[in-house]
C-alpha cells in the first residue's frame, strides 16, 4: 500500500467529496483551507465535481455541498451485496468464540424475521427458531435493539400496531415499561430478552444499522438462562459489540453509530 496516492487528482476529488461529506456545504475559502488546497486548485475540483454531478453550488450563499448522486452509486452497490452472506462469517466466528446460538433477523413490520441463524456445535439445546420464522419486535432482544434506533413517535406507532401477548411472566406488556427498557438499550449498546418470549431462554441483541437503514437488521447470541447469569452476560456483550464493530467496520457501512 503506497503512503500517498499515486493519482492526486483523484486524491483532491474524493478529499473534497469525503470532507463535504463530514461537514456539510462549505464555501470554497473553507474547502481550500481544510485541504491545503491554494483557491484556484480546490475551485477546479469543485468545478469537476459539479461537471459530474457529485457536487452543485447553492445559489443563495454560494456554498458546495454534495449532492445525492453518491447516494445512488451506494444504493446502486447494496443492491448487488447480499447482507447474509456478507454477514454470515463474523457470525459464524462469534457462535465458535461463545459456542451458542446466534440469530440474524430483519424487520418486518412490527416482527423480527429470522434470515440466518448458525446453530452451536455442541449445544444441547436446539433453539425452536428456524430461518423465515418470526418473533414480534415486543418480546424479543433483536426487536428491542431494533425498536431502540426507531424515535420515540415510531415506537409508539410499533407498539400500538402490535398485538401484546404475555407469552412467559417477564414479558413486558405496558408501554411506559417497554420505552424505559429502550432507554437502557440505547445507554449500553445492546438489547437483552430476559425469557419474555420463551421462558428458559435469554437472548442478548445488537441491532446493525447496515446502509442508512437503522432500524432494520440485529443479531443476537440466545442461550439457556443456565449459561446466561449477568456475568456471562457482561462477557457477550463485549463479544457481540466487538462483531458489530467489525461488520460496521467491514465496508458494509460508513455510518457510525452509538448503537
Amino acid at each position: 500500500m503506497e503512503d500517498k496516492n499515486p493519482i492526486q487528482v483523484a486524491d483532491r476529488l474524493f478529499g473534497a467529496m469525503e470532507l463535504l461529506a463530514a461537514h456539510g456545504p462549505m464555501s470554497l475559502t473553507d474547502i481550500s483551507r481544510a485541504l491545503a488546497l491554494n483557491k484556484s486548485t480546490a475551485h477546479r475540483v469543485l468545478n469537476s465535481l459539479i461537471f459530474m454531478g457529485y457536487v452543485r453550488q447553492t445559489e443563495d450563499n454560494g456554498r458546495y455541498g454534495l449532492t445525492f448522486k453518491i447516494t445512488e452509486l451506494s444504493n446502486q452497490m447494496m443492491s448487488k451485496v447480499d447482507i447474509v452472506t456478507m454477514v454470515r462469517p463474523h457470525l459464524r466466528r462469534l457462535m465458535e468464540l461463545t459456542q451458542e446460538t446466534i440469530h440474524f433477523v430483519e424487520r418486518d413490520k412490527t416482527e423480527a424475521v429470522y434470515i440466518d441463524k448458525v446453530e452451536a456445535y455442541s449445544n444441547t439445546v436446539q433453539m425452536v427458531s428456524r430461518i423465515g420464522s418470526r418473533i414480534p419486535l415486543y418480546r424479543s432482544g433483536v426487536g428491542k435493539a431494533i425498536a431502540a434506533q426507531m424515535s420515540d413517535p415510531e415506537v409508539k406507532e410499533l407498539w400500538e400496531q402490535s398485538v401484546i401477548v404475555r407469552t412467559t411472566p417477564y414479558t413486558i406488556t405496558d408501554f411506559d415499561d417497554f420505552m424505559r427498557n429502550l432507554e437502557e438499550v440505547r445507554a449500553r449498546g445492546y438489547a437483552l430478552d430476559n425469557e419474555e418470549n420463551e421462558a428458559g431462554v435469554r437472548c442478548i441483541a445488537v441491532s446493525l444499522p447496515l446502509h442508512h437503514q437503522r432500524a432494520r437488521y440485529a443479531f443476537s447470541i440466545s442461550a439457556p438462562v443456565g449459561r446466561m447469569d449477568n456475568d456471562r452476560i457482561r462477557q457477550l456483550a463485549e463479544y457481540v459489540l466487538d462483531a458489530k464493530k467489525q461488520i460496521m467496520g467491514g465496508g458494509l457501512d460508513g455510518a457510525h453509530s452509538h448503537m
